[in-house]
């Protein structure tokens, strides 16, 4: 997507780690306007594949997958990180590691949210590793759900976990693909 590169370019900075901070428009100040267009690239990608849930993680996956929720006219529902007092019953949960907070969180949805009925689609704002959508996909497959692929506004390619997700058969769509970021710039995937 041409023109969330441009806004990356034009609003991104680049941290040490690795780190693309594009909080001013997709995870702290929110570009609603902005998020609208993703979220309708999204539909466009998928929707062919009657897609009936949108799965992310908290907290700043929320807001694309809600925008491509409301093109797809389904739920969005999100992973809690850890068990909190207003997650109760049965849940299905998967342990993923951050690689922004390099740490493990259990990630967790309540039974009654995903069902072996659903088509699946993972959003997220940012794809690197891989594991937070290797969680979720876990969660998916314990539903008894179909996972009809992923969609990352951001992935990071030098960090590979979008192409391993490709090798094991998994349909990954990005708005955006990072081949390379340094002091001198971002290279984006042609």
């Amino acid at each position: 997507m041409k023109a969330l590169e441009e806004k990356i370019i034009a609003e991104g900075k680049i941290c040490p780690g690795h780190i693309l901070k594009v909080g001013n428009f997709l995870n702290q100040r929110l570009d609603t306007d902005f998020l609208f267009e993703m979220g309708r690239e999204i539909h466009r990608l998928f929707e062919s594949d009657n897609v009936t849930k949108i799965v992310t993680v908290e907290a700043s996956g929320i807001a694309i997958a809600m925008a491509a929720a409301f093109y797809f006219h389904v739920p969005a529902v999100f992973a809690k990180k850890g068990k909190c007092a207003n997650v109760t019953g049965e849940v299905y949960s998967s342990t993923v590691h951050s690689y922004t907070y390099d740490r493990d969180f259990d990630v967790m949805i309540a039974k009654e949210y995903v069902s072996a009925e659903d088509r699946v689609l993972i959003v997220d704002d940012f794809l690197a590793t891989g594991e937070a959508v290797a969680g979720l996909a876990d969660i998916v497959d314990q539903a008894g759900a179909t996972l009809v692929g992923v969609c990352a506004a951001i992935e990071k390619g030098f960090q590979k976990g979008g192409d391993n997700l490709r090798a094991k058969g998994i349909r990954v769509e990005s708005l955006a693909i990072i081949d390379d970021m340094d002091g001198e710039g971002i290279k984006f995937r042609p």
